[in-house]
């Protein structure tokens, strides 16, 4: 099921029905408003208008306030550092259901304590790894000399040359929450609604020296080449995984959704996304055999995700 609305509005809509669900595995906004503070808001679409200044900037920041996802009306707002936002999702979810949503690393205290305060208990905090993006840093040492006045002709005279403004960013976390079991023991639980446990042996990482795979863990990468990361390894998503015509900024990997909802889902369930994006949820639901709810505010990415989803599943809006 895809729905093209407001989040809020549409999972109080599910609860109206009596829907239940069995996980949440959510890529919401990340907040990063402070490109947008300083350079405006720009959107693929044309209900927004497009920062002047920021296209006539040549450095990082203005690549990336008017053409990435930091400089996206979407990612503006508070929405996912809402308990009430997080509390809707607990509502939906069967007792001992988990949630696992993804954030930046410079603010995913506020999203984590938001979920918390909805009433899930964080379990834990899971790291995807990558080694591609770049540093959104300022060189000091050119703004010094800027601000004196001086000629840069030698720069290793500048006491301030080398130092910089932010690190290069290399991972986003995803909170690790489940809602509380109601009968007692985990056991009890899954045997009444088939929640409260993670699904370990299905989200073993395969190895030739490990006959029963690797132990999941709560951290995955991109490709490090030292010999345990294979056991961690999800690569940055490809031209394929993409798809054609999707212009979502944010995309996230096939192979690495699969992984998070295999591993939170019980067989036959059902998996919400409240911030579909591109569809990447739910065609990771889809090709898992699992049933999927997915709700996406923007009509422009509500297409992308039924082009994507309907280009795997052809005969899904058939099984519905």
């Amino acid at each position: 099921m895809n729905i093209n609305g407001d989040c809020i509005e549409e999972m109080q809509k599910l609860i109206n029905q009596g829907i239940k669900v069995d996980a949440v595995v959510t890529d919401p906004p990340y907040h990063l408003q402070s490109i947008v503070d300083r350079f405006g808001k720009t959107s693929l679409s044309d209900d927004t208008k497009t920062s002047e200044r920021a296209r006539g900037r040549a450095d990082g920041y203005a690549r990336m306030s008017a053409g990435g996802f930091m400089g996206q009306e979407w990612d503006g707002g508070d929405i996912a550092f809402r308990a009430e936002t997080w509390k809707l999702a607990w509502e939906l979810l069967k007792p001992g259901g988990h949630i696992l949503a993804f954030s930046a690393s410079r603010n995913y205290h506020r999203m984590a304590v938001a979920i918390e305060d909805a009433g899930f208990e964080i379990r834990d905090q899971m790291m995807w790894l990558y080694g591609s993006g770049f540093p959104k840093s300022h060189n000091i040492g050119k703004n010094v000399d800027k601000t004196l006045g001086n000629e840069r002709e030698d720069l290793g005279n500048s006491d301030w040359e080398g130092w910089g403004t932010a690190l290069k960013p290399a991972h986003e976390p995803i909170a690790v929450g489940r809602k509380a079991i109601s009968e007692g023991t985990v056991a009890k639980n899954v045997l009444k609604h088939r929640t409260g446990a993670i699904n370990i042996d299905a989200s073993r990482i395969k190895s030739d020296e490990l006959s029963e795979g690797r132990f999941p863990a709560n951290i995955m990468h991109d490709g490090l080449q030292q010999d345990w990361a294979r056991f961690f390894y999800c690569p940055k998503v490809s031209k394929k995984d993409r798809g054609k015509n999707n212009k979502h900024p944010t995309v996230k990997p096939q192979e690495l959704m699969k992984y998070l909802v295999r591993l939170v889902t019980p067989k036959g369930g059902t998996v919400l996304d409240p911030f579909m994006g591109s569809g990447s949820t739910g065609m990771a639901a889809k090709d898992l055999g699992f049933d999927f709810i997915g709700i996406e505010k923007s009509k422009e990415y509500f297409k992308i995700c039924q082009n994507r989803i309907d280009e795997t599943h052809p005969l899904s809006g058939f099984l519905e």
